[in-house]
């Protein structure tokens, strides 16, 4: 259990009451309206999602597509020996054994390489969830102790019409939870235009062909 999720139960009450409060509407012309038109959605709702996302599930997977490269390197290895043959046959064989090496493990745009950008992939991810998790965390506390929330609790009680001033200060906290969220959603936009290249199918890449000769001699040395 990190901050966030100590911080959830009284950040998700005082979220759910600036909801409450912003459904009427935000104060006309505040810095709020171009991130609720960017976010498409009012801040509790946005921080409930958030709180789903962890980095252990992604720092696993790293190390789950990690464990997969030590079958292609005994894979490699196997293809690899050397076989004591010549002729025709033989360098037909090591033509395809050497294309079949290059497309298993020779450089970013090989299976394994693949493999090692995904790893990576998901242990960037991981770091931008924890980061993100400590500023949305440090957020919460910031506006749970803020005099806008308390005026957002008064504005909420039972029997108590909500005025501008409730409303004013829901958009000040809505403005700071949300202003949190897109530079996290910026993070990770910018994470995926980094790595798409490297995340790109890998495609079979073939040596120039070689015309066979037939009616040779195949020598086997043992």
């Amino acid at each position: 259990m990190d901050a966030l999720d100590r911080l959830a139960e009284p950040g998700l009450d005082l979220l759910a009451r600036v909801d409450t409060l912003l459904a009427a509407g935000a104060p006309e012309g505040h810095r709020l309206w171009p991130l609720l038109r960017r976010m498409q959605v009012l801040p509790g709702a946005a921080v409930r999602e958030f709180l789903d996302l962890h980095p252990a599930p992604l720092t696993d997977a790293g190390h789950a597509v990690r464990r997969l490269v030590r079958g292609y390197d005994d894979t490699c290895a196997l293809l690899g020996d050397q076989v004591a043959w010549s002729g025709a046959a033989a360098s037909a064989y090591d033509e395809a054994r050497a294309t079949l090496l290059r497309h298993l493990d020779e450089g970013p745009e090989s299976l394994v390489g693949r493999l090692e950008s995904t790893a990576s992939f998901a242990d960037a991810l991981a770091g931008w969830v924890e980061g993100s998790r400590v500023a949305l965390a440090r957020a919460l506390a910031e506006v749970l102790g803020s005099s806008e929330a308390v005026a957002v609790h008064a504005a909420t009680r039972p029997g108590v019409h909500a005025g501008p001033a409730g409303a004013s200060a829901a958009a000040e906290i809505a403005t700071r939870i949300l202003g949190v969220l897109g530079v996290a959603y910026d993070g990770a936009e910018t994470l995926l235009r980094q790595w798409g290249p490297s995340l790109a199918e890998t495609v079979w890449r073939d040596r120039p062909a070689v015309a066979p000769h037939y009616g040779g001699t195949t020598r086997i040395g043992y």
